[in-house]
C-alpha cells in the first residue's frame, strides 16, 4: 500500500507543473477545430445556407436562424476559448452546440463522432478545471484579490 501512496505522490509532483499547459493545449486545440468550422461556413456562406436548410436537422431552430447563431457561435467561442476569458461558459457554450451538431447531422455519427467525442472530452477539462494559470481569467483573477493565486484551476 505504502508504494501506490508513494508512487502516487510521485506522478503528482511530476504532473502537477504541467497541468497549465494540459489546459492551454486542450483550449487551443478545440478552439481550432471550431474556428476552423466557423471560418469554412463564413468563407462560404451559400453552401452554410444550403446545408442548414436541408441537410442539417437543428431542434428549435429555423434553419435560418441555426446557420447564422452557428456561425456566431464557431467564430466567437474559440477565441474566447483561445484567450482564457470567460473559459467555463465559452467551454460550455462549445459542448452544447457540440452536441446539438452530433445529433443535427447524423452523418457524423459514421465519419466524425470520434472527433466530436475527443472535442467534447476537452471541453470538459476546461468545464471543469478551469483556464489555468496561462489566461485571462487567471490574470484578471490575480488583479482583483490583489496576489497571485495558489490553485491553477479557475
Amino acid at each position: 500500500m505504502n508504494l501506490l501512496k508513494n508512487t502516487d505522490t510521485i506522478i503528482q509532483r511530476i504532473t502537477e507543473p504541467l497541468t497549465p499547459l494540459l489546459l492551454i493545449f486542450t483550449r487551443i486545440w478545440v478552439a481550432w477545430a471550431f474556428f476552423t468550422s466557423g471560418m469554412l461556413k463564413y468563407n462560404s456562406w451559400d453552401s452554410t445556407l444550403y446545408l442548414f436548410q436541408y441537410e442539417y436537422q437543428v431542434p428549435l431552430l429555423s434553419w435560418k436562424i441555426a446557420a447564422y447563431t452557428g456561425t456566431a457561435v464557431e467564430l466567437i467561442l474559440p477565441v474566447f476559448l483561445t484567450l482564457g476569458l470567460s473559459t467555463r461558459p465559452a467551454a460550455l457554450g462549445l459542448f452544447v452546440f457540440n452536441i446539438i451538431a452530433v445529433v443535427s447531422y447524423p452523418v457524423l455519427w459514421e465519419k466524425g463522432f470520434i472527433d466530436h467525442q475527443l472535442w467534447g472530452m476537452m471541453l470538459l477539462v476546461n468545464l471543469f478545471w478551469g483556464s489555468g494559470i496561462i489566461s485571462i481569467d487567471y490574470l484578471v483573477s490575480s488583479r482583483s484579490k490583489g496576489a497571485p493565486i495558489k490553485n491553477s484551476s479557475l
